[in-house]
């Protein structure tokens, strides 16, 4: 079977938008006349589309755009569509609808399938709004029995997973009923490494099962979530035919009868992966949002200046404003490093210095701080009026503000509300310091972008005298050790310290993590990279002892 992948960047909410993608995918493949045009989960609205899924209106529109596929599908009438979208359960009971699969082709709907497995852990809510199908049946179509799923349904093999979330398996099911073609439709997020647990699960169906297949997944950014492509055509033997570069649209066709060859497929590197998902996020985020230029306050360290890189690949050098706001306790160095950063990339610079509004804000506080110590309340109040001046400059020119803070920060709260914390996107917010120097290294890999000192001084919130972070925090490298542990791998305190790390070390830490929820409930959503980020993925109460 001659097949068409569609590896489209759709976006939520925009039916619309959505079908002339469609529209221009199918013009695209008409001279080749594919057997079948496969696009990811959910294409028509988008991944994920979330509440808007309650709402009628929305629901409404999409049947009327699976109408409208249907009768575009008439000018093809020899290539089949397949593409996911919502549609009604009819019964009485349970959830009112359906994350489907359609198979659509001469102004008509062949089949459709519905998803089975529904997740509902880590960033997925999917039992929220879908009703899990009763069964999966095969098609018939061009000479083959396809073998139709979506997503989840293609994570429960038993051979993969020790404990497995579900106790079905519905690829099993499909070969039971003797698919000759495996075809799952995705949306699955990027997380580092994961491309290569995606391609180990898909082939070990292909060669368990003995039948090609063939994996579509969703790109691009969508809020939070970053989705990374990296479709894969495996033959039967578990043998790459076809693989889709990562964070791109990609159009290809693929023969189902050429059997594959080992070594087509590499993983992802790690620090070039969480590049690219920082880059498409930031780029599609501004898009999507209906923004062209980014701001960000310049420190002169090693995060607004990665920051600031991510920003000027994702959107260009004459979209990024790069603003320096020296206090009474900057450094020149640090001044010096911002500026020879702003003219490697070519951005706008300015500098504001807060020095004269710092004085005055101590002025008109003196009297209601008498007699107390200079503290870390001082020290905020910095934070505050750099936050409040980027913002200004956000709302008079309609800029997006980028806040700068990273995962290792932001999780033991060494971040301001309403001041650093200030903006509408977070892009580092889930890369932990110890990855941040990583990118820096990365973008300097051929030339001298970040400046060699912003890299190697001692991290500084220059907020006091001779301040550094690690008179603060623990070392980055154990710090992000133990928040590994803690955040990701949920262990317990006492697990940790099984595993060398100091016993008040990581008190400290997981006390700091607990304490400063409130913090990061408040911050700008961040693009997730790891296997637990905060924001939607991570649900911990706030008031709350334990």
């Amino acid at each position: 079977m001659k097949l068409a992948i569609a590896q489209v960047n759709p976006v939520v909410g925009d039916i619309e938008g959505n079908i002339r993608k469609l529209t221009e995918t199918l013009l695209h493949f008409d001279k080749e006349r594919p057997d079948l045009v496969l696009f990811p989960e959910l294409f028509l609205t988008g991944y994920p589309p979330r509440d808007l899924l309650e709402r009628q209106w929305f629901i409404e529109r999409t049947g009327e755009a699976i109408a409208r596929v249907k009768e575009l599908s008439m000018d093809y009438p020899e290539t089949g569509i397949l593409l996911g979208a919502p549609t009604r359960n009819s019964r009485k009971s349970g959830k009112a609808l359906y994350n489907s699969a359609l198979l659509i082709c001469n102004g008509e709907t062949l089949f459709t399938r519905h998803k089975s497995l529904l997740p509902t852990y880590d960033v997925f809510d999917e039992a929220r709004y879908f009703e899990p199908a009763s069964g999966v049946e095969t098609v018939q179509f061009r000479g083959e029995l396809l073998g139709i799923s979506v997503c989840e349904d293609a994570w429960n093999d038993q051979g993969m997973w020790d404990n497995r979330d579900y106790g079905y398996d519905p690829i099993e099911e499909l070969a039971k009923q003797g698919a000759t073609l495996m075809i799952n439709i995705s949306a699955s997020p990027f997380q580092v490494g994961k491309d290569e647990l995606r391609f180990k699960t898909i082939s070990n169906h292909a060669r368990k099962h003995g039948v090609p297949f063939i994996y579509v997944n969703q790109v691009g950014g969508n809020d939070e979530l970053v989705f990374d492509g990296r479709s894969i055509c495996l033959d039967k033997k578990g043998e790459p035919m076809k693989v889709l570069p990562a964070f791109e649209e990609t159009l290809v066709t693929v023969d189902t009868a050429v059997p594959g060859s080992p070594g087509k497929f590499t993983p992802m590197d790690r620090t070039g992966s969480i590049h690219g998902a920082l880059v498409t996020g930031i780029r599609d985020y501004m898009r999507k949002c209906g923004f062209q230029k980014a701001i960000l306050g310049l420190s002169g360290g090693i995060d607004s200046a990665v920051v600031c890189c991510l920003a000027v690949e994702a959107l260009g050098k004459q979209n990024v404003v790069g603003v320096t706001m020296p206090s009474p306790y900057s450094s020149p160095g640090s001044i010096a490093d911002s500026r020879k950063l702003a003219e490697n990339l070519g951005i706008e610079f300015k500098v504001i210095p807060i020095s004269d509004i710092y004085t005055a804000y101590l002025g008109s506080l003196a009297e209601h701080f008498r007699d107390r110590e200079t503290d870390i309340a001082e020290e905020n109040i910095q934070a505050r009026i750099r936050g409040t001046i980027v913002m200004a400059l956000s709302n008079k020119f309609g800029y997006l503000l980028l806040s700068t803070g990273n995962k290792s920060e932001m999780a033991v709260g060494y971040c301001t509300l309403y001041g650093d914390m200030s903006g509408g996107l977070s892009p580092i917010s889930d890369v932990p310091k110890t990855v941040v120097y990583d990118l820096a290294r990365y973008f300097n890999r051929e030339r001298e972008i970040i400046p060699e000192a912003t890299i190697t001084k001692p991290p500084s919130a220059e907020l006091r005298p001779d301040q550094l972070d690690q008179d603060t925090l623990p070392p980055y490298d154990v710090l992000d050790g133990i928040l590994n542990y803690y955040v990701d791998e949920g262990y317990s305190p006492e697990d940790i310290i099984k595993k060398g790390y100091d016993g008040e070390t990581v008190r400290w830490v997981i006390r700091n993590v607990n304490r400063n929820e409130y913090k990061r409930k408040q911050a700008a959503p961040g693009l997730k990279v790891t296997s637990k980020a905060f924001g939607i993925g991570r649900r911990m109460p706030i008031a709350a002892k334990y």
